[in-house]
């Protein structure tokens, strides 16, 4: 993958993550994925902490159809209940996008990302509409949990294999997934914006 970012990430961009694949990865807990990265930058103090943010990807319909996924085939996009990504926006104002689950560089520019992987809403039937909730990353890793209950089926059995530690929880809380899914501004952190909002706020300005 290495050669790849090179066509996409300015030299000088410090990457804030280890290589893709010394990432802490399970297959389809991409909310706990992010919050790995998330706690990579905050113990290795790679960045600021105030330029991550954890982005949930979602819509009332929880159907989101996104480009240039691993599970994806050929050009068809995969239609997620929701996903997450990191977003980094540095010093300099650029925004980079870390998806674990993307075939883009990784990291990616957002503006390349949002071409790619997002495209646009216009040629979408409503019921496709991407929105995004933006949450500081130190706010997700205190306030966000997961008992993983989401990933079981009615009889208890495990949908996918749940990751080998343990949950994350808080507190207060051990399962607010759907509190960070849900695309209602007024519940949960951080701010909602819908896709041309979101680009236009945190692109090339």
């Amino acid at each position: 993958m290495g050669r790849m970012n090179e066509q996409s990430v300015p030299s000088e961009y410090i990457i804030i993550t280890p290589s893709r694949n010394q990432c802490v990865y399970t297959s389809c807990y991409c909310e706990e994925n992010i919050w790995k990265l998330c706690e990579h930058v905050k113990d290795q103090g790679t960045c600021s902490l105030d330029e991550v943010y954890a982005v949930f990807i979602s819509n009332e319909r929880k159907m989101i159809p996104i480009w240039k996924q691993k599970s994806s085939r050929g050009d068809q996009p995969v239609i997620w209940d929701y996903h997450v990504i990191l977003l980094h926006v540095n010093k300099q104002g650029q925004s980079y996008i870390y998806d674990l689950d993307t075939t883009l560089p990784f990291p990616c520019l957002l503006d390349v990302y949002s071409k790619e992987a997002f495209r646009s809403d216009e040629h979408l039937k409503p019921a496709f509409w991407r929105k995004l909730r933006v949450i500081p990353c130190d706010t997700y890793l205190k306030k966000f949990a997961s008992d993983r209950s989401h990933m079981k089926d009615s009889d208890g059995n495990w949908r996918m294999p749940p990751p080998p530690y343990p949950c994350l929880e808080t507190s207060d809380s051990k399962m607010n997934l759907d509190d960070f899914i849900c695309m209602d501004a007024r519940v949960g952190y951080g701010e909602v914006y819908n896709l041309s909002d979101f680009v236009q706020h945190f692109g090339v300005k």
